[in-house]
């Protein structure tokens, strides 16, 4: 009875030993990886490689180091490492067939960050999302939208749609309108519109502002106010073009348009004749 109690205490230690070195062995792991993953990023930044694709690359090489780590660990612990790493194929065939679209959200994260459609920072309009880029994931892209709400989207969703990247180009069009009634005198409000819209903050002088005739209704015709700016200040630019209208046009004294109505009137009938 004492052999056999002394064999299980001796069994304990043994794995207790053991579980304390792979304890051990993990947190000493994580903490290298952690401080590879970190050299690796300082060394591509110190190349200029751009921060989307070093970020993608961070994510990919952690998540390989801890999978070797967890096979080193079980190798520590007698675990037959070839027949584990059989199994985690296996499993990982299972999973791709299950999850097809997590494989293809992959998938379409490589080539958005090969490609280089859009990069961290530029302001976006993809997968039914408007927003500023905050971080292209091996799955998903997270975004910030204009209200504040922090937004992620998947990457296949992204790539088979339509993108529309707004911080390409160095400046960016506001698409407005100015109603006027139809006793204004159109050239004289285009002269002014273009003067007071040239003086708002952030409003680029090449291109200049457009002030043009966009169409016709029954209130009157209707000016196209079009300036151009920075990608940055558009919201900036959009409200204050917006006030400048509603100033210029009641300083200017035009009368408020109003919809102007043709009534027609019905036929008179023919009275009968009389014989």
């Amino acid at each position: 009875m004492n052999v056999d109690l002394q064999h299980w205490q001796d069994v304990a230690i043994a794995f207790g030993l053991k579980a304390l070195g792979a304890l051990v062995v993990w947190v000493v792991g994580r903490w290298l990886i952690g401080m590879a993953v970190k050299l690796m990023a300082s060394a591509l930044k110190r190349q200029n490689v751009d921060a989307t694709l070093t970020r993608y690359i961070g994510s990919i090489v952690g998540v390989s180091l801890n999978v070797i780590l967890v096979v080193a660990i079980l190798g520590y612990f007698g675990v037959e490492t070839t027949s584990f790493a059989a199994l985690v194929a296996g499993v990982g065939i299972a999973v791709g067939a299950a999850w097809g679209g997590l494989l293809s959200n992959f998938a379409a994260g490589a080539f958005l960050v090969t490609l280089r459609p859009f990069k961290i920072g530029d302001y976006i309009a993809a997968g039914g999302v408007e927003g500023t880029v905050k971080q292209i994931g091996l799955f998903g892209t997270e975004m910030l939208t204009p209200d504040n709400v922090h937004t992620i989207v998947g990457n296949a969703k992204i790539f088979g749609d339509n993108i529309k990247n707004y911080s390409t180009n160095p400046c960016r069009r506001v698409d407005l309108s100015a109603q006027l009634a139809h006793s204004v005198d159109t050239a004289d409000a285009v002269a002014r519109l273009k003067a007071a819209v040239a003086r708002v903050a952030n409003v680029l002088g090449k291109p200049q502002p457009e002030i043009a005739i966009l169409s016709f209704n029954e209130r009157g015709s209707v000016l196209a106010v079009r300036p151009y700016c920075n990608t940055d200040h558009y919201w900036q630019v959009y409200f204050d073009t917006n006030r400048v209208i509603w100033e210029t046009l009641s300083a200017a004294g035009y009368p408020v348009p109003e919809a102007h109505q043709v009534m027609r009137t019905a036929p008179e009938k023919a009275m009968p004749r009389s014989d």
